[in-house]
C-alpha cells in the first residue's frame, strides 16, 4: 500500500467544468496542513477565482458529445486536445492576471459519459466513466504537474466516482452543533449532509437529479438564452402541478444513496420530453421554465426530506447552496419555501469565504493535494466505495 507523505503547504489550481457545459472555472488556493493537536486537519485559503465561457464553437463540441448517439473516435480525440489546451489558456490566464503561480494542478476534466452503476455491455456488467481534457497538455503548457482522472479509482473500489466534493464540504463546513446540508446546484444537483459532530466517515452525499441542466435546455429552446438569469423568467409563469407531480415519478427520485446522475438521466432527450408535457398543458413558455424550475427546487427539497427530516427535528440545519443555481433567486425563493417547515435555513456559500461558482474548482485543488501527498481523496460513505482510495493520475513536467 503507497505510504502518505507528509502533507506541505502548497498553491493548488483546481479546474473545473461541469456537467451544465458553460465553461472553465479556475481556483487558485493556499493548502495547509494544521500543525497543532487543538487543529488537526486541513487549512484552506482561496486566492483567486476566475471563470472562463466556452468559446460557442467549444460548447457546441462538448454538448454535441455529451448527447452523442454515434460519435468518431477522431472527433472525440480532437475534442480531448482541445480541452487540455483551453483548461491551460485558462489557468495561465488567472496567474497573469493574479501573479500567482501554482505547484501543482488538479483538473476535474468535462464529463462526456458518467455510468455509476454496472450494467450489461458485450456479455460483462461494468460501471464506467470518462472526462475529456489531456492532462499532458496541461502540464506542458504550464510547467506544473497535473494530477486528472479522479473517479476511476473510487469506481475500482467499488464506489459511484461521485460525488467527490464531500471532501471538501467536511473540511469547511463540519460544525459541533449545527447540522449542515451543502447543496450544489451545477448541471446537476448534489447534496452532502453532514450532522452535527459528525466524523467523516458519518457524512452522505448523492445526487438529487437535474439542477440547472433541465433549465438550461428550456432556456435555450423556448427564448434563445444559455440560460434564465435570476430566475426571471420562470418568475413570470406558472408552474403545471401535474406535469411537475408525474416527473417526481421518475425512478431515479425514488432511489436511495449512493447514486449519481448526468446527461444520461436529465440531458437533451429528457428535456424534450418534459417541453411536450409542459405543452399539452400550456402554451405559454413562461409556465414550461417555472415547471422545470420546481422540478429542481422539488426534487432537492424531497431529497432532504427524506433523509434529513428526522435529523431536523432533533437540530438546526443549515442548507448551504453554491452553483450557479445559487445565483437564481427564483429557485432558490422556491427552495426556501419547501423547506420552511423543516426550519432550515438556506444561504449561498459565499457566507463562508468561497463563492458559489468557484466551489467545486476548490474541492478539485484539495483531492489534487491529497494524491500528491498519497491520502485518500473520496469519501466512501458518500460514494458506496469499499474502502478509501487515493484519486487520481499525476501527469509530471
Amino acid at each position: 500500500m503507497t505510504k502518505p507523505l507528509t502533507p506541505q503547504t502548497l498553491t493548488v489550481a483546481g479546474i473545473m467544468s461541469g456537467t451544465s457545459a458553460d465553461g472553465i472555472d479556475v481556483a487558485l488556493v493556499r493548502i495547509a496542513p494544521r500543525r497543532t493537536r487543538a487543529e488537526q486537519g486541513t487549512q484552506l485559503d482561496l486566492l483567486a477565482h476566475r471563470a472562463f465561457p466556452y468559446p460557442r464553437a467549444l460548447r457546441t463540441a462538448v454538448l454535441a458529445a455529451m448527447d452523442a448517439h454515434a460519435i468518431s473516435a477522431a472527433e472525440l480525440a480532437r475534442l480531448n486536445w482541445l480541452l487540455g489546451l483551453a483548461y491551460a489558456e485558462a489557468v495561465r490566464a488567472t496567474v497573469d492576471a493574479t501573479g500567482i503561480r501554482p505547484s501543482l494542478i488538479g483538473c476535474h476534466g468535462q464529463t462526456i459519459y458518467h455510468q455509476g452503476s454496472p450494467a450489461p455491455y458485450a456479455g460483462r456488467r461494468i460501471a464506467c466513466t470518462w472526462q475529456l481534457g489531456e492532462p499532458a497538455l496541461v502540464a506542458a503548457e504550464l510547467s506544473v504537474p497535473v494530477v486528472s482522472n479522479f473517479r476511476p479509482a473510487d469506481m475500482a473500489a467499488g464506489g459511484q466516482g461521485a460525488p467527490l466534493v464531500p471532501l471538501l464540504d467536511f473540511v469547511l463546513f463540519a460544525h459541533p452543533r449545527r447540522g449542515r446540508i451543502l447543496q450544489n446546484i451545477g448541471g446537476i444537483g448534489n447534496l452532502t449532509l453532514i450532522p452535527p459532530g459528525a466524523k467523516q466517515d458519518q457524512i452522505t452525499a448523492f445526487d438529487t437529479g437535474p439542477g440547472n441542466m433541465v433549465i438550461d435546455a428550456l432556456a435555450q429552446k423556448l427564448f434563445a438564452k444559455p440560460y434564465d438569469r435570476n430566475g426571471r423568467i420562470a418568475a413570470s409563469g406558472q408552474v403545471l402541478q401535474p406535469v411537475l407531480r408525474a416527473a417526481l415519478k421518475e425512478e431515479f427520485f425514488r432511489g436511495n444513496p449512493p447514486k449519481t446522475a448526468g446527461r444520461e438521466q436529465f440531458g437533451a432527450a429528457y428535456a424534450a420530453r418534459f417541453l411536450a408535457a409542459c405543452r399539452e398543458l400550456s402554451r405559454k413558455p413562461e409556465d414550461a421554465l417555472a415547471t422545470a424550475t420546481a422540478l429542481t427546487a422539488e426534487s432537492i427539497a424531497d431529497a432532504i426530506r427524506r433523509f434529513a427530516g428526522s435529523l431536523a427535528q432533533k437540530n438546526p440545519i443549515d442548507v448551504i447552496v453554491s452553483g450557479g443555481g445559487a445565483r437564481n433567486a427564483t429557485l432558490l425563493s422556491m427552495l426556501r419555501e419547501r423547506l420552511a417547515p423543516l426550519g432550515c435555513t438556506v444561504t449561498a456559500s459565499d457566507a463562508s469565504g468561497i463563492p458559489a461558482e468557484a466551489k467545486e474548482a476548490v474541492a478539485f485543488a484539495l483531492l489534487a493535494y491529497q494524491t500528491w501527498h498519497h491520502l485518500p481523496g473520496n469519501v466512501p460513505s458518500a460514494t458506496g466505495a469499499a474502502r478509501p482510495a487515493i484519486l487520481g493520475q499525476i501527469t509530471y513536467v
